[in-house]
């Protein structure tokens, strides 16, 4: 069977051959999988490289950014793609667990330090805040069990099959049901917790870890925090673009065609079936088709012809960011890998995201440093700041004003955390605001987590892993079921490429 019509030859395969639109890392994971299993597989994308969010790029002076995701949880997730295919994955990627995970400036002047361990952690919160370490490891250990009991079933399988729901892991999810808290909101589950405001502050920032607003996420997401005291949190050898780079080498030692600067204007069909893709350079045969895309564009540009399901594009969008990668021109002891410098006012600032689609006055700053970990992303003695603020997806605001505003807010923040005036000390900056992100990822709005999960049946209401109404089309990325984030995409992939296999 040929894999592709048109300009250039055909990779023969015993099964059919499988289109791949977008190379984000659930596109790389899953040409991956599906190759690995004997598919054809060809992976068009827009851009010049691979990667989507996941790219990398360095500023003048010797500055070398991540250019998205920063936080890397979950690490078997990538290293079970290396042993599908038989490859041991330390000769391709590999990783260290952080300790220190966070480092945090609170609002008033108090700083504190996020272990790994749960023991150490509860033990640095009661000596720094006062809260009993019992509190802390009893919250912990809850967050585990809940994760344990649920993410077999939630995560790593479709919500959309019967099947899902015919086995003991499905019972075992159930039972956990009602400890999960789905009538609660995360900011109620960490007041009940905990009485210091500055702790429950610390705790509600999971839930920008899927975009989402706690004071009206679910207390579901309350297990999130276990993915780094209970698991671990990670940092890749070289930066989180070692990620995306080990993959797509990965795929191309099992024969994946990556056809780069050639974004896919089109998903052919014929009746209730999905044929191929047109480019503007030519037509392709394909059976089945996968889209990395965000799933609002794969609809409104991709199959215009096709009925929408309209009430799963109308979900409520996640946040995006505005960030600042500034090159710093000097070093600062006091930070880490990840740092946290808090607003004063939380709940102020989840409603200007969510509620007015604007950016608080005081904002939540988020400074990654990989010089840290890779002392090359910077000149010695200089350090690489990518600094990120959450803001609303883009709906038409005035970005250039709100880009301006921020980044005073930011400057005076951690100008006054660290003691030290930070804006004559860039020496290299570039921006990335939602339009921009929308416009360089196809990202709807910008939306980094596709739609948000701010209410209990979130995870029900985000678009399946396949489609209900053409057959051979599928959908993997953090626009879809589970979610977004480098993990969630990842076993999207994982489920996408089963759900071919199965066929």
């Amino acid at each position: 069977m040929k894999q592709i019509k048109g300009r250039r030859a055909a990779v023969v395969s015993a099964k059919q051959p499988v289109a791949i639109i977008g190379a984000g890392v659930a596109g790389l994971a899953t040409a991956v999988r599906l190759a690995v299993a004997g598919h054809a597989v060809t992976v068009f994308e827009a851009s010049g490289t691979f990667g989507g969010k996941m790219h990398q790029f360095s500023l003048p002076g010797g500055y070398r950014f991540d250019a998205g995701p920063s936080l890397f949880t979950l690490p078997q997730l990538v290293d079970d793609i290396f042993r599908l295919a038989h490859r041991e994955p330390a000769d391709y990627f590999r990783y260290e667990r952080l300790d220190p995970i966070t480092n945090y400036f609170f609002a008033d002047g108090t700083r504190l330090r996020s272990w790994a361990d749960p023991q150490r952690f509860a033990a640095e919160v009661e000596a720094t805040l006062g809260t009993p370490a019992a509190a802390v490891t009893r919250f912990l250990a809850r967050s585990g069990r809940n994760y344990e009991a649920t993410a077999g079933t939630f995560l790593h399988k479709s919500l959309h099959k019967a099947g899902t729901y015919l086995s003991t892991e499905t019972l075992k999810a159930v039972a956990a049901v009602p400890g999960l808290g789905l009538l609660g909101t995360m900011h109620q589950r960490h007041e009940k917790a905990f009485a210091d405001p500055r702790l429950v502050q610390l705790f509600d920032r999971y839930a920008t870890y899927n975009g989402s607003d706690p004071y009206q996420a679910p207390a579901t997401l309350s297990m999130i925090p276990h993915l780094e005291h209970g698991i671990g949190a990670f940092y890749p050898e070289g930066g989180i673009y070692a990620i995306a780079s080990s993959l797509a080498r990965l795929a191309e030692e099992f024969g994946v065609t990556f056809r780069y600067h050639e974004p896919v204007e089109e998903i052919i069909t014929a009746g209730r079936r999905v044929t191929g893709v047109r480019t503007a350079l030519d037509v392709y045969d394909f059976g089945r088709v996968v889209s990395n895309m965000d799933v609002v564009p794969t609809y409104r540009r991709l199959l215009p012809r096709q009925p929408a399901p309209e009430r799963t594009l109308r979900q409520p969008r996640s946040s995006s960011a505005l960030i600042f990668y500034w090159g710093i021109t000097r070093a600062f002891p006091e930070l880490d890998l990840h740092n946290i410098f808090f607003s004063a006012d939380y709940q102020r600032e989840f409603q200007a995201i969510f509620q007015e689609q604007t950016v608080a006055d005081d904002v939540t700053v988020y400074v990654n440093v990989t010089s840290k970990k890779t002392p090359t992303d910077a000149p010695t003695g200089h350090e690489n700041w990518f600094v990120m603020v959450n803001v609303p997806h883009d709906q038409g605001q005035d970005w250039e004003a709100l880009t301006a505003q921020t980044r005073r807010s930011v400057l005076g923040k951690l100008t006054a955390a660290l003691g030290t005036d930070i804006e004559p000390l860039i020496a290299a900056e570039k921006v990335w605001t939602p339009p921009g992100i929308a416009a360089d990822t196809s990202s709807f709005g910008g939306a980094l987590y596709g739609s948000s999960s701010n209410n209990a049946l979130a995870a029900f209401l985000r678009h399946p892993n396949f489609s209900g109404q053409l057959e051979g089309l599928y959908f993997c990325g953090g626009s879809v079921h589970p979610g977004g984030g480098i993990p969630l995409c990842l076993l999207s992939a994982k489920i996408v490429s089963s759900l071919i296999n199965e066929e």
